[in-house]
């Protein structure tokens, strides 16, 4: 599969992120990063927003959140 070059940097791909709703439904493509890490490039959609750049955070300190 080939992904659009970024934009920012020209050297990265970006490449889709999804996630899950808060009713477990899931959204794909929610995100798209920049391969390169020093770029940092990202574009997010949030409630309908779009937002650019914003910081990224390590997953590594995630806690898991389970469903009853």
């Amino acid at each position: 599969m080939d992904f659009p070059k970024c934009q920012k940097c020209g050297q990265g791909d970006l490449v889709p992120l999804s996630d899950f709703g808060s009713q477990g439904a899931a959204i794909h493509y929610k995100a798209w990063v920049c391969t390169v890490p020093d770029c940092g490039f990202n574009i997010k959609i949030r409630n309908g927003d779009v937002y650019l750049n914003e910081p990224i955070n390590s997953g590594a300190a995630h806690v898991a959140r389970y469903n009853r």
